[in-house]
């Protein structure tokens, strides 16, 4: 690309030596242009070169100076606003992806003006920009509907950092770590890091485990017809109370689930906190075996009879 200070320095000595073209009508007057192209013209362009340097000189020093204040109020700037959003009790996600914003933007920002003091006009620039914008739009579709996935999950807010979600496209699921412009960041139960894009999740079924402060178990068991139903019903009910996170504001339910071929099945539903979830599930299977056990209530299980018949 030419630079337009040197062009504006040659086109001045061509004004200076060279006729309007509208008084051109003859070959005459072409020859008199050639006669006018004497090396006074080039003499003349050449000694404005230092002082044109010099003035590019200057432009770029202060673009310079622009750059490094630019960015160190860039850093200043989205430094209070983050301690702002902190102070305002918001969404570590939300916080990140406003951080990855403002940057971006800011940035952009700084080079239009260091552009502009370099010389360049600002219609230029921004018809430059809009051609890149244009262009990289459509080369990078997939980007652009990740970065809008991020400002749809952070409005409508389907998760948040810390919680633990399953998304239904891939299977993926673990505790959300980090919201950012283009990916979600995802750690699952054995310390894997998954990196699900921002438009996939706006697109797919996504199921929050940890968004209600409690969660039902929902527990059965197959008991034997000859075993005692009424003492199993109310041991299943006294081991639920006493379950880590349990919620007392709502009996245990204990009913028959269903009259199977070989067992009857008991159901045991009951509310514990979310964050206590799987450690009352586990040590609910593990007491009930025990207590069962200790209290003689059979648990079934599928049993093949073997018949020998001998002939003779």
């Amino acid at each position: 690309m030419y630079n337009p200070v040197f062009l504006t320095a040659a086109v001045e000595a061509l004004d200076e030596n060279l006729p309007a073209i509208d008084e051109i009508s003859s070959i005459e007057d072409i020859k008199d242009i050639q006669e006018n192209l004497n090396p006074g013209f080039f003499e003349k362009f050449l000694q404005g070169l230092p002082e044109v340097f010099f003035n590019f000189g200057i432009r770029i020093l202060i673009a310079v100076v622009f750059f490094l204040v630019g960015r160190k109020l860039i850093k200043l700037i989205i430094k209070l606003i983050n301690k702002s959003l902190n102070k305002a009790g918001s969404e570590k996600g939300v916080i990140t992806f406003i951080d990855s914003f403002l940057r971006i933007s800011l940035y952009a920002l700084l080079f239009l003006i260091i552009a502009s003091q370099l010389g360049v006009e600002a219609a230029s620039i921004l018809a430059v920009f809009g051609s890149a914008t244009l262009a990289v739009g459509l080369a990078l579709q997939g980007s652009l509907s990740n970065l809008a996935g991020g400002v749809v999950i952070l409005l409508m807010k389907p998760f948040k950092v810390g919680d633990y979600i399953k998304e239904d496209s891939h299977g993926n699921e673990g505790r959300v770590t980090e919201i950012t412009i283009f990916y979600t960041r995802l750690t699952t139960i054995d310390n894997k890091e998954v990196m699900i894009p921002n438009g996939a999740l706006a697109n797919t079924s996504i199921v929050n485990v940890t968004w209600l402060p409690a969660r039902k178990i929902d527990f059965s068991v197959g008991i034997s017809y000859e075993a005692d139903l009424l003492k199993a019903k109310e041991l299943l009910k006294i081991k639920a109370k006493e379950m880590p996170g349990y919620l007392g504001n709502e009996e245990p339910s204990v009913f028959v689930k269903s009259l199977d071929d070989s067992a009857v099945t008991i159901g045991c539903r009951f509310y514990v906190e979310t964050a206590e979830y799987w450690n009352a599930y586990w040590s609910f299977n593990e007491t009930v075996k025990l207590t069962f056990d200790s209290e003689g209530v059979e648990i079934t299980y599928n049993k093949l009879d073997v018949n020998i018949r001998q002939n003779g």
